[in-house]
């Protein structure tokens, strides 16, 4: 075969077989008209999609993930929370029937007991069910990391990013729960929507920053300069980590994205433009002003638009529609 020929072919296996580094999708279920998870995994592969998570231990989709070679994250739901934490038999039989038959042959990165649920009636909660969850792996021999995930309303102040800290709220649940993080080399997930901020303070907060679509400098906090939103808001995070003594907590972006409807901000240029753009920024490695270089996970929000979620933005989140055709464009492969 000629160089020519060798060259062309090992761009040809590389553009089929390659996934952007760091990138993966939420993968959720609550539309009445999507695909059966066999298919929609067999999508996945299709668009080099190697990296989801599931909010829920959905059975289908677990079968469906064997043998795949993709990686999930599995969610524990909120309102199993408190059995985890109080009964070690609902831990154990909770990763009997979830995790055991699926270990083998299905990637799972880590477990998050709960979303968003600090602060809140179930955050009392969090760190017994990460115990028992923990304890329950342990017996059966997997070193599956257990984490909860966060929305960043568990911050009370967040502007610069270096005053990011906990609210009172928050730091009497998030403090235990860092800690056993660190502990155990475990990361903490979390929800960052630059959306979100933009959309809720459009005259403070410009849109290209939001967008992550300057080059230059829009902010500055000390010696660090940030370009875009999604840093900031990260590395605010991280400073709140800092200030509990919890540096060592890496943090696992578990969902971000732009919705394509429902509200004047939220448009397909937008969201294809803030898609694209996070995606080449967690694929350069550059890392955020406070952790250069340090790689970023990102599961961007989310795989489909779901019908049975509240009407307006909730139900436009997706990077593709049901029927699989795409909202718009996202640069999924290298």
């Amino acid at each position: 075969m000629q160089p020519i020929y060798v060259l062309l072919f090992v761009c040809a296996y590389l553009a089929l077989h390659s996934s952007v580094d760091g990138i993966g999708v939420n993968y959720g279920l609550l539309g009445n008209n999507l695909p059966p998870p066999a298919q929609v995994i067999n999508f996945l592969k299709s668009k080099n999609i190697q990296n989801i998570r599931m909010f829920d231990p959905n059975t289908d989709v677990l079968k469906a993930l064997e043998n795949s070679g993709i990686s999930v994250i599995l969610g524990a739901r909120n309102e199993d929370l408190q059995a985890l934490a109080s009964d070690p038999n609902f831990a154990t039989n909770w990763v009997n029937t979830n995790v055991i038959p699926h270990a083998s042959t299905v990637n799972i990165a880590y477990i998050s007991a709960g979303n968003e649920v600090i602060p809140g009636p179930y955050a009392t909660f969090v760190l017994g069910a990460l115990q028992s969850l923990d304890s329950a792996l342990k017996a059966n021999n997997l070193n599956i990391p257990v984490t909860t995930t966060a929305a960043l309303n568990v911050l009370g102040t967040s502007y610069p990013p270096s005053n990011g800290a906990f609210s009172e709220d928050s730091i009497q649940f998030m403090k235990p729960v860092a800690i056993f993080l660190a502990a155990r080399q475990s990361p903490l997930l979390a929800n960052i929507y630059p959306y979100l901020a933009y959309s809720g303070d459009p005259t403070h907060i410009q849109l290209d920053y939001a967008l992550s679509r300057s080059t230059a400098p829009i902010e500055s906090d000390g010696s660090f300069q940030y370009n875009n939103l999604f840093s900031a808001m990260l590395d605010s995070l991280y400073a709140a980590l800092e200030k509990i003594e919890q540096s060592s907590v890496e943090v696992v972006v578990a969902e971000t994205g732009w919705p394509s409807a429902g509200d004047v901000y939220a448009t397909k240029g937008n969201a294809q433009t803030y898609a694209n753009n996070l995606i080449s920024h967690v694929s350069s490695g550059h890392g955020t002003p406070r952790r250069p270089g340090k790689a970023l996970k990102t599961y961007i929000f989310a795989l489909f638009n779901e019908n049975e979620k509240p009407a307006g933005t909730e139900q436009n989140y997706g990077l593709f529609y049901p029927d699989m055709t795409e909202v718009y464009h996202v640069n999924l492969t290298p």
